[in-house]
């Protein structure tokens, strides 16, 4: 195999940006005669479509996360005494959203390109917008659960949906920090829940219905309106996006060429790829890592309310403190997510960040009759936890290829992530909240540790993976071979550096 033949194949450097990539394809043909923009005018644009995406995206996901969390909410508004559930069935509706989401993740990203974004996410967004107003209507405990159940599957494809949809817009070292913005909109649905839900409590008694009838109503209903709203505010992909002059949009596929992003090989499904996922270590540890921090994530933005309750605060003050939590989570989100994409080193971060949320658990685990220190510890925790999610999903797309088997990994990984719902959904215990939820606090410290040690493992391997590629040790894997068969090599080609 000559150099040369080798110089078609894309190299990507550690921060994600690439080197010439393989031979163009239709996407190319519309670019003929296109004069790539200045820096500053290709700032510009970037900003543009900025403004455009990402406000409403993330709008979207404030919105859904709203409606899958306040259930924390109103559990301590009276949900459990007005529906005669126990604190078993609470957890049972817990469970299944996590269930029906897991299970309908990889279906709804299939419908997702069979449909244009802004048709798929409005009717999503609807559909659960529904469903979480029914709550508001449920009248025992096998209402409850139903309605948590579609939710979960309406939900399904709104996360990596979104995903799939940012990444048509923007170069990969550009993606971490968009991804980041979009999910620290699950922190400010922490701070809106909060506020919201105090509010909203003193509706109790209008119309019949409790104060935590009229929460899942109002918010659901809001949520159905910028379902609908979606329709006109959601560009599609940039081909034909509106908002753009023909030059921008041009220059929208052409950076997105250079990135090879407009020059992934198609490739029919084969049984093939999915061999390769599984039996590719780097899966096994991403799915690890990705379970460590979606079970406390979905644990904190669950029970956060219930475990300030135990502190001693009173069910409006437990509402308005899980605020300030947030607020900080956000910033903290959106400025690792700055960071990595800036230095590379997602690794490092993640293992750093990881490290807080454990002395965080550690306090709240060690320190429940000291109820400030309890509290500032909450604040470690959501800064250790919400910025880890961006972090290992860049990691993951970043590090596999090509596109068939990159979509396979990230499904396993997000869904294998969104089972550890199930366990989150268990593990506080309303016969511990006078002795501080230890059995819940202590299964989320060892999903932390988790994190850290996969993380750990995995900077390690891809250390040692760059470097035996950089003494030539896995050149033999282009020895005859086509140039179709080099192109399917994806992250397996020994030119290809892993991200750290």
């Amino acid at each position: 195999m000559s150099k040369q033949d080798v110089s078609h194949y894309e190299n990507p450097s550690i921060d994600g940006s690439l080197e010439k990539g393989i031979a163009p394809d239709a996407a190319n043909l519309e670019l003929e005669g296109h004069v790539p923009f200045t820096a500053a005018e290709d700032k510009a644009l970037i900003r543009k479509i900025d403004l455009k995406i990402l406000p409403w995206v993330s709008l979207l996901y404030l919105l859904a996360f709203l409606d899958r969390a306040n259930v924390g909410n109103a559990k301590l508004q009276g949900l459990l005494k007005s529906l005669h559930m126990s604190n078993t069935d609470y957890n049972v509706g817990l469970a299944v959203f996590f269930v029906s989401y897991a299970f309908f993740e990889v279906p709804s990203n299939m419908l997702l390109k069979r449909l244009k974004p802004h048709v798929w996410l409005c009717i999503i967004t609807v559909l659960f917008g529904v469903c979480a107003t029914l709550m508001g209507v449920t009248f025992n405990r096998d209402s409850f659960i139903s309605c948590r159940w579609f939710l979960g599957v309406f939900e399904a494809g709104l996360f990596p949906g979104v995903q799939f949809y940012l990444a048509s817009w923007y170069k990969r070292n550009e993606f971490g920090l968009r991804s980041a913005i979009f999910f620290s909109a699950a922190t400010a649905a922490g701070a809106f829940g909060g506020l919201l839900a105090a509010g909203i409590a003193k509706m109790n008694g209008v119309g019949g219905l409790g104060g935590w009838a009229w929460i899942f109503i109002l918010e659901g209903l809001v949520t159905v309106i910028f379902g609908v709203l979606s329709w006109w505010m959601i560009p599609d992909f940039p081909s034909d996006a509106r908002f753009l002059s023909e030059r921008e949009r041009k220059q929208v596929l052409y950076r997105l060429t250079q990135d090879s992003q407009n020059q992934n090989v198609r490739e029919a499904f084969h049984i093939k790829r999915v061999w390769e996922a599984f039996a590719d270590i780097k899966t096994v540890i991403l799915m690890l890592m990705y379970g460590g921090c979606l079970c406390p994530l979905y644990a904190f933005s669950l029970f956060l309310p219930s475990i300030l309750n135990s502190l001693g605060y009173d069910a409006i003050q437990s509402q308005l403190h899980t605020v300030p939590v947030y607020v900080l989570a956000c910033f903290c989100t959106v400025v690792g997510g700055f960071a990595m994409d800036r230095t590379g080193n997602r690794t490092l971060y993640v293992m750093g960040f990881s490290l807080v949320g454990i002395v965080g658990y550690a306090i709240l685990r060690a320190q429940h009759s000291n109820p400030r220190l309890s509290y500032a510890a909450t604040f470690l925790a959501a800064c250790g936890i919400y910025p880890l999610i961006p972090g290992i999903l860049s990691l993951t797309s970043q590090n596999v290829g090509p596109t068939l088997r990159r979509g396979i990994v990230l499904g396993l990984v997000i869904s294998w992530g969104n089972l550890q719902g199930v366990v989150s959904s268990n593990v506080y215990l309303a016969t511990e909240s006078k002795k501080g939820y230890p059995t819940g606090h202590t299964t989320v410290l060892v999903y932390l540790i988790l994190v850290f040690v996969t993380a750990f493992i995995l900077r390690l391997y891809l250390q040692w993976e760059n470097k035996q590629r950089a003494q030539g040790k896995r050149d033999y894997r282009l020895e005859n071979k086509t140039q179709h068969e080099i192109e399917m090599l994806g992250d397996k080609h020994p030119r290809f550096v892993y991200s750290l």
